[in-house]
């Protein structure tokens, strides 16, 4: 069995385009959706997967039609490779039942590999060098130093608890004191009256 997919990414396209190509291919089911191609939740794709049985061929008009990105369209072909079911996809004339369509999947394949590892490396090189700067990994502090230096002052008043500290700078208490804490001010300010409320 044939079977077409076909994807529009708002209200105000009309998929009759791919809706005739398809028909045109041979596809005697055609499941359509209207959604966006980054959004991961597509029911009609879901649909149009599990219909698809040993023998049949999926057909799109277009490759990004089917997927977000390489490295999802090329863990979809192998998916569908592994149930024998075929691709074609007719705009760019990609058929995986010809061998011509299965080297072009090959080289998809190998490129979001690389893809992956190039980033993989930027992102490596990227912490190293920030390493090398003195900058630690993760989020920045909410409180700056000078942020910290500046409640350990007002903390200093007796009559001023860490919960209003807390709130004058916009953080909870936990905040506050992971902040004292990674300045070493912890033990500074850490006396029976301030700990309460």
């Amino acid at each position: 069995m044939i079977i077409g997919y076909a994807r529009v990414s708002t209200q105000d396209q009309n998929s009759r385009l791919q809706r005739d190509a398809l028909k045109k291919a041979g596809c005697e089911q055609v499941f359509e959706e209207r959604v966006t191609g980054t959004k991961r939740e597509r029911p009609e794709l879901q649909a149009c997967l599990r219909t698809l049985r040993d023998g049949d061929t999926l057909v799109v008009w277009k490759l990004d039609r089917l997927a977000r990105s390489l490295k999802d369209l090329v863990e979809l072909i192998h998916e569908l490779d592994a149930r024998s079911v075929g691709f074609r996809s007719l705009t760019e004339a990609i058929d995986t039942a010809s061998a011509g369509g299965k080297l072009v999947f090959h080289i998809f394949g190998a490129l979001a590999e690389f893809e992956h590892s190039l980033i993989r490396e930027r992102t490596l090189a990227g912490l190293v060098s920030a390493r090398a700067r003195g900058r630690k990994g993760g989020r920045r502090p909410v409180m700056s130093a000078a942020d910290v230096h500046k409640a350990v002052a007002m903390l200093a008043d007796p009559e001023i608890t860490k919960t209003e500290v807390a709130k004058h700078f916009g953080v909870s208490r936990v905040t506050l004191n992971a902040s004292l804490e990674r300045e070493g001010l912890a033990k500074a300010v850490n006396l029976p009256k301030l700990s309460s409320c």
